[in-house]
């Protein structure tokens, strides 16, 4: 039996977490239901609890999103349809319909994609699916809210009358109105609606001549409202035929309620199961935002909370662009009571709430946010003495009520416990309250209960390096500035830097040292003692962090450097083949050339296919046929190779462009027109050549040893023959 008091809900400030689980709620039921979460009772419940929510919570990272489950309540319908021959409005009977269409497409879509949401799926199949309350409203009620005139047929027929009379009435007020308004009896306005009913605006003065009955006046008396004989005979055949219908849409309605009552339970079901997803989707929306896992559970009595956080600081910190920093703990047989001191405002009350609140939170059904490699054992009972807890309505002290606290912990604490004191022993005096609290640690510990204590006094931390399977722990302290590190070590006592941090905050030395003449030497050299040694580890950390660091970095730099060797290296051999390959090309032309060259002197065709078909077999003789793998390869490299030389095309063609774009910016030299016999060379040559002709715009142009056409646009003027 699961038992924890409303007092250790409220130390862990529970209800915060509730709260803001709460606000996540798209319903009133289930903002109601999320306030009312407690630890469960039952460990099956809880498992599947946690199951359900860590697969509402994958939902919102795969495709399958989890389909719409808002609703109405309806519980002031269900008391209706508790009560023989009620009957519900047609709002309610609505209500109802959208209730049973959401439940139903929420049951199927699980169903659906029970692979992704088996224990969601699991829940939701304990519920019948059926549309006949669907169908039976939509067979009565339109989707504006109004009965339909099919519903029945004496609903039809009363409709079809009250339409025929509604025009009898119009047209008879219609012919009224042009008669009267001939007659000059009518006011400007001629007519309005007096109690739903429309009336003639007929002069004061001629209200006696105008047959009818009289229904209102105007402020000023000066026009009277009638509504006219022929009309009225037919307005009263109307209301008749309105309570006619009143009458059969309360028959109708009456018998929708009788229809689905039998249905009463399966609408309380529908309601629970979407009111019960909703705390589930908001719970998911919760380990959102704080980075909620589901730990594993062990039947090991073993808790670990790696890289945990606690959820209200962590939300608060993010709120304000603040860090977080997490806390690794573990209680286990070997260490099963962990004894945290230190300075105050250090992180001690923190690292304690954590754990208490997290155990808390998972044991309700909560995801928490801790490393993915944590686990923990569920525990029968968490006691929680946190705080001032001075009860003024019972005049009880502080050191009063941490008694009366401890007394309760001495009845409850067993092998299934796990407790968590903050500032053991305080209230008393220090050297009574110290041995008194040093009874208390040792009674808890022969009861093997887990737990964590924080406090300042001495003789708890011997206690705790004298006990086998206790752990001394501190929190962390810059050694210079005796700023908090919010750390947590575990193995060594922590000192409270007490004549530190009165020095650094700036009390007279001479007053340090008379304080430290009051109190024994050897508290004074303990302290003195884990100071240093806190300080020393706080060095220790520094440089690992720094080491662990730098770490990082040379892998990463070596990451990089065999990232460019291995490109270097892949293009290395590209070119290489590429060289090869252009290098048999060159071979292979220069012998195709001699060939060429023999023919032009030899005229011998004969000669020239023997000399072709030589190099052919020469070649091939080299080659070997290649396998269905080698060839693919080759093809492969192929592409690489040739994708290898497009590129440096294209960085040669870049290079030409920028060289022609910067010859075409440089300043122009006065442009002279060019003749015959006139000496140029091209722009982007060095070559001089001779103009021997000019058509139109292009010239000829004799470099002695070949002649060229070429633009007169690129061509540059060098000298012209003296004559």
């Amino acid at each position: 039996m699961i038992s924890i008091t409303d007092k250790t809900l409220q130390d862990l400030e529970f209800n915060t977490v509730l709260q803001t689980i709460s606000e996540g709620c798209n319903t009133e039921l289930g903002k109601q239901k999320a306030l009312l979460i407690i630890p469960f009772q039952d460990k099956n419940l809880l498992m599947d609890n946690l199951a359900q929510t860590s697969e509402y919570l994958s939902s919102f990272s795969n495709n399958n999103a989890i389909s719409n489950h808002g609703f109405e309540s309806v519980n002031t319908e269900l008391k209706f349809l508790a009560i023989e021959d009620s009957q519900l409005e047609v709002s309610g009977f609505r209500k109802i319909a959208s209730l049973s269409e959401t439940s139903n497409t929420l049951i199927l879509f699980l169903k659906k994609f029970v692979e992704y949401y088996p224990k969601l799926n699991e829940k939701a199949s304990k519920i019948e699916v059926t549309k006949y309350l669907i169908q039976k409203v939509e067979d009565v009620i339109d989707k504006y809210g109004e009965v339909r005139d099919n519903a029945s047929p004496d609903l039809l027929n009363i409709r079809r009358d009250m339409n025929a009379v509604r025009g009898k009435v119009n047209q008879s007020f219609g012919m009224a109105m042009s008669h009267y308004n001939s007659l000059g009896y009518l006011d400007d306005i001629k007519e309005s609606f007096v109690e739903n009913r429309r009336v003639l605006a007929v002069l004061a003065m001629y209200r006696r001549k105008v047959k009818g009955s009289i229904l209102g006046s105007s402020k000023t008396g000066s026009i009277a409202y009638i509504e006219p004989e022929a009309t009225l005979n037919y307005s009263r055949e109307l209301k008749n035929l309105e309570y006619e219908e009143k009458e059969e849409i309360t028959r109708i309605l009456k018998q929708l309620t009788t229809d689905i009552r039998p249905f009463l339970d399966l609408i309380i079901q529908y309601q629970e199961f979407l009111s019960d997803i909703d705390v589930i989707a908001s719970k998911a929306k919760y380990a959102n935002k704080i980075n909620g896992i589901l730990p594993t559970i062990t039947a090991e009595k073993r808790l670990y909370f790696r890289d945990a956080y606690h959820p209200i600081l962590f939300l608060n910190n993010k709120n304000k662009n603040e860090i977080t920093h997490p806390q690794t703990i573990e209680l286990n047989k070997e260490s099963s009571i962990i004894v945290i001191s230190g300075p105050n405002a250090g992180g001690k009350t923190i690292s304690l709430k954590t754990v208490g609140l997290l155990q808390l939170m998972l044991q309700s059904g909560i995801l928490i946010p801790v490393h993915e490699r944590s686990e923990t054992f569920l525990f029968d009972r968490i006691l929680t003495d946190i705080g001032d807890n001075q009860s003024i309505e019972n005049h009880l002290s502080t050191y009063s009520y941490r008694l009366k606290n401890m007394n309760y912990f001495l009845k409850k604490c067993n092998a299934k416990t796990l407790f968590l004191i903050d500032e053991f022993g305080t209230g008393s005096d220090p050297d009574l309250g110290g041995a008194l609290a040093e009874v208390f640690l040792e009674e808890f510990y022969h009861r093997e209960a887990y737990g964590i204590i924080t406090t300042h006094y001495t003789n708890l931390k011997i206690l705790a390096n004298e006990l086998p399977n206790a752990t001394n722990a501190n929190m962390l302290f810059d050694e210079k500035t005796l700023e908090p590190m919010y750390k947590l070590h575990l193995g060594q006592a922590g000192s409270s830097f007490t004549f530190e941090v009165a020095q650094k905050n700036g009390i007279p030395f001479g007053l340090i040292n008379r304080a430290k003449k009051k109190i024994e030497g050897g508290k004074v050299r303990f302290d003195k003692t884990i100071a240093t040694l806190q300080k020393e580890r706080s060095k220790m950390e520094k440089t690992s962090q720094t080491l662990k660091e730098e770490e990082g970095k040379i892998r990463d730099e070596s990451k990089k450097m065999e990232t460019i060797n291995a490109k270097i290296k892949q293009k290395l051999e590209s070119y290489q083949e590429l060289y090869d390959s252009n290098q048999k090309i060159i071979y292979i032309g220069q012998k195709i050339d001699d060939i060429a060259e023999k023919y032009f002197n030899t005229k011998n065709k004969k000669e020239l296919l023997g000399d072709f078909l030589k190099i052919i077999e020469i070649e091939n003789s080299k080659r070997k046929k290649a396998t269905a793998k080698e060839i693919i390869a080759k093809d492969v490299l192929k592409k690489i190779v040739s994708k290898e030389v497009e590129v440096k095309v294209e960085e040669i063609r870049k290079e030409k462009k920028e060289k022609k774009l910067k010859l075409n910016t440089v300043i122009l030299k006065p442009k002279i027109e060019l003749k015959i016999g006139d000496k140029v060379r091209m722009f982007d040559g060095k070559a001089t050549g001779t103009i021997d002709k000019i058509e139109k715009t292009k010239a000829v142009v004799n470099y002695g040893v070949f002649t060229s056409s070429v633009s007169l646009e690129v061509l540059e003027f060098v000298e012209r023959p003296k004559k």
